[in-house]
């Protein structure tokens, strides 16, 4: 199986797009003569780009239905591309439009498009968790070794931040369109003032819609060092291996830090579900309540392991 053009489509969240590492690393071994390109969007490009797993990236625009341009493009892209197989890692109603935008005969896909060659038909799988999900889909594809998520090829370290040992990640953001995922910036303005006190630096983490946010916290900590808006991925993942831990919201952050291998506790309420979703590591504490506004500063610090 050499020489043939595979297409991977993976746009994002980043939480989602840290669970497809597994993914990703096996479908390079299973086509490691082949040229593999991926689907992405342009937050992840860089990431995916130095991963060493494709060979090209391919950015998606996500265009609005009525932007019939833009799909006439990426149906002449899709097609040019001459992809003898096609994983559909992302599953949404978008990717599946762009099942029905191949000419026939269609080429391989392995997702869950109406009429593919490879589909992933357990009807159970919207209650799985998205690593085992995803396993079980490249199983239906001829992909049986499917590791958990890796970042260990992003080299180097944080020093280049200047931060004081035993520093401890905190990410209080998360969607803006989902605040009940939030606990309060009060309580993290608290758990930064602890930290700092018991001598570890809080480094607030984040971007775009957390920036007033973590401004606020870190002014309620004048110890804290504020890096929203100031990290790449890379740098994230260089930072939670330095870390001596990481408290945040189920947000893409915590991803990251969990599969680096950072003791990470993540703050779940009834907007999410860990069973579906959680962040995997070797080292990952997963806090719940309804409401986090129930969740108390003891019960944080209690679930910490700080190395």
């Amino acid at each position: 199986m050499t020489g043939r053009r595979i297409l991977v489509i993976k746009l994002g969240a980043l939480g989602d797009f840290v669970q497809a590492l597994g993914p990703f690393a096996a479908i390079r071994r299973h086509h490691a003569g082949d040229e593999i390109t991926l689907l992405t969007t342009q937050p992840y490009a860089a990431l995916a780009r130095n991963s060493g797993y494709f060979d090209d990236i391919w950015i998606d625009e996500r265009p609005p239905w009525w932007r019939f341009g833009t799909w006439l493009a990426l149906k002449r892209r899709l097609n040019g591309g001459t992809f003898a197989r096609i994983y559909d890692l992302q599953t949404s109603r978008r990717s599946g439009r762009y099942f029905a935008l191949l000419a026939r005969p269609k080429p391989e896909w392995n997702g869950i498009a109406h009429g593919c060659s490879h589909p992933h038909d357990n009807p159970g799988r919207d209650s799985m968790h998205s690593i085992e999900r995803q396993r079980e889909q490249l199983g239906a594809a001829g992909i049986a070794d499917v590791a958990p998520p890796d970042v260990s090829w992003i080299d180097g370290d944080a020093d280049a931040f200047g931060l004081e040992a035993g520093f401890v990640l905190l990410a209080p953001g998360g969607s803006a369109h989902r605040p009940a995922k939030r606990w309060p910036q009060d309580s993290y303005a608290a758990l930064a003032q602890s930290l700092a006190g018991q001598g570890h630096q809080p480094v607030l983490i984040g971007a775009g819609d957390e920036t007033a946010r973590n401004a606020a916290i870190a002014l309620a900590c004048p110890l804290a060092v504020n890096l929203t808006g100031r990290t790449s991925l890379a740098d994230l993942t260089r930072l939670a291996r330095a870390a001596a831990g990481a408290v945040g919201n189920d947000n893409g952050p915590m991803h990251l830090t969990a599969a680096a291998g950072c003791p990470s506790v993540v703050l779940f309420s009834a907007a999410s579900d860990p069973a579906l979703c959680a962040q995997r590591g070797p080292s990952v504490a997963i806090l719940r309540r309804d409401n986090l506004r129930d969740l108390g500063l003891a019960e944080v610090e209690a679930a910490m392991r700080l190395r």
